[in-house]
């Protein structure tokens, strides 16, 4: 067996193609950052997912979002709830990310395909209003402090899950 010295580790571009394009939509609520937007949009680049909506006065910051800033769709609206009705006309599983008394866990939620993964706001989270018109909440664990992960940390943490499961689209 060949010791570790004798492998020659080369950088790459990894693409992994998806075999179909990914039914997973990011909608977020007003946010105070355009860095955790511009976050968002480059993981979403990274994930294959090619639509995020955003609300309020919403700017992506292109040295941050990098190639994700041309290859997502960014929609930019006043408000969430409208959209979120347009999205369960379409057919998509509203899913917020947040902490509440009946959100399930992330590690163990079983998406569907067709999801729209509902963010919320850094400091307020999501609001009743919209967590009313969601099918699901799922939350990710915390063993310590502060009781939340940022918002750009924990919506790559419930991507990479959505990705987990549907691994080529």
């Amino acid at each position: 067996m060949p010791s570790m010295n004798e492998f020659i580790h080369e950088r790459h571009k990894p693409l992994s193609p998806l075999d179909r394009p990914r039914e997973l939509v990011i909608a977020c609520a007003p946010l105070r950052s355009n860095i955790n937007l511009s976050r968002i949009v480059r993981l979403a680049g990274c994930s294959g997912v090619n639509r995020v909506i955003a609300c309020g006065t919403a700017k992506v910051i292109g040295k941050i979002a990098r190639d994700g800033a041309d290859t997502v769709e960014i929609e930019v609206h006043r408000t969430l709830p409208p959209v979120l009705k347009d999205l369960r006309r379409e057919g998509y599983q509203l899913v917020g990310l947040e902490q509440t008394t009946s959100s399930q866990n992330l590690h163990t939620f079983k998406f569907q395909r067709r999801t729209a993964l509902v963010i919320g706001n850094e400091r307020a989270g999501i609001t009743d209003e919209i967590l009313a018109l969601l099918d699901s909440v799922v939350e990710i664990p915390v063993w310590g402090l502060p009781y939340s992960y940022n918002v750009a940390t924990a919506t790559t943490m419930a991507m990479y899950e959505y990705c987990k499961q549907f691994p080529t689209g």
